[in-house]
C-alpha cells in the first residue's frame, strides 16, 4: 500500500495536547451533545455517531460516569442544543494553508477568536474554499499497536475487505484511510471486530506540504496554531506545514 501520510497524526496530536490542558473533555462533551441530537437519541446501539464519539471519549480516558452524565444531559437538552459546525479557511506565514473546524454556540465569539489567532500569527482569514481544494477529505482510523493483538496483515485484510482505500504501518500505530462515504461502514466493521482504535474520524489530508526555514515565520505559525489549540470552540486544525 502507499506510504504513510505525514499529516496523519495532526488531529490525534491535538487531542493529546488538549488532554494535557484539560480541554478534551469540553470538546468531546459538545460532540456528545450534537451526536445525541443529530444521530437519533442516547441509545448507542441505534446511534452510530454517538457510539463513535463515546469510543473517542474512552480513548482519551474520559471516565464512564462523565460520559454517561453527558449523554443523559444531552438527551434532556436535545431540543435546546444549538451548537453549529463552522469551518474557517485562511493562510499562515509564507502561504501555509490552514483549515479550522469549530463547534460553537456563539458564532461572533468564535469568529473573533479565530480571526485574532490568524492576525497575531501574521496570517489572514480567507473566503470559504480558498484552501480546502489543497486537501483531500478522508476517513482516518488509527489503531494503537500496543493495544491490538491482531497481525498487521490480518488487520489490513479486514479493513480492505470492509472498503478501506489504504493501510499503513507506523512505529506505534496502524493507519487506515477510507473514502468519506465508506468511513462509517469500515469503522463499524472494525468496531464489531473489537479492534482498539486510538481515533476514528473524517479528516483533511493535504495534497502537498510546504517547508518553512525562516525562524520568524515558524514562530508566527506556531503562535496561530497554539492560540487555536487553546480555544474550546476549535475542534480540529488542519494545515500543510511540513513539520
Amino acid at each position: 500500500m502507499s506510504g504513510h501520510s505525514k499529516f496523519a497524526n495532526i488531529k490525534h496530536k491535538k487531542e493529546r495536547n488538549d488532554a494535557a490542558k484539560g480541554k478534551v473533555f469540553t470538546i468531546i462533551g459538545r460532540e456528545i451533545a450534537v451526536a445525541v441530537k443529530e444521530g437519533g437519541g442516547p441509545d448507542l446501539a441505534n446511534n452510530f455517531k454517538l457510539a463513535t464519539v463515546v469510543a473517542k471519549a474512552k480513548a482519551n480516558n474520559m471516565p464512564n460516569d462523565t460520559i454517561e452524565r453527558g449523554i443523559k444531559k444531552a438527551a434532556g437538552d436535545a431540543g435546546n442544543v444549538n451548537y453549529e459546525h463552522i469551518t474557517y479557511e485562511g493562510y499562515g506565514p509564507n502561504g501555509i494553508a490552514i483549515i479550522v473546524q469549530t463547534l460553537t454556540d456563539n458564532k461572533n465569539r468564535t469568529a473573533a477568536n479565530v480571526r485574532s489567532a490568524f492576525t497575531k500569527g501574521n496570517g489572514s482569514i480567507g473566503t470559504p474554499g480558498c484552501v480546502s481544494f489543497m486537501f483531500d477529505q478522508k476517513g482516518q482510523i488509527l489503531v494503537d499497536k500496543e493495544e491490538c493483538d491482531m497481525d498487521a496483515d490480518d488487520l489490513m485484510m479486514i479493513a480492505l475487505d470492509a472498503g478501506a482505500e489504504d493501510f499503513a504501518e507506523e512505529e506505534d500505530s496502524f493507519e487506515i484511510l477510507t473514502d468519506p462515504d465508506t468511513f462509517d461502514e469500515v469503522n463499524k466493521v472494525l468496531r464489531d471486530a473489537n479492534i482498539p482504535m486510538m481515533s476514528a474520524e473524517v479528516t483533511m489530508i493535504p495534497q502537498t506540504y510546504v517547508e518553512l526555514t525562516d525562524e520568524k515565520a515558524i514562530n508566527y505559525l506556531q503562535k496561530t496554531l497554539d492560540l487555536l489549540d487553546e480555544d474550546d470552540d476549535v475542534q480540529a486544525v488542519y494545515h500543510n506545514w511540513d513539520e
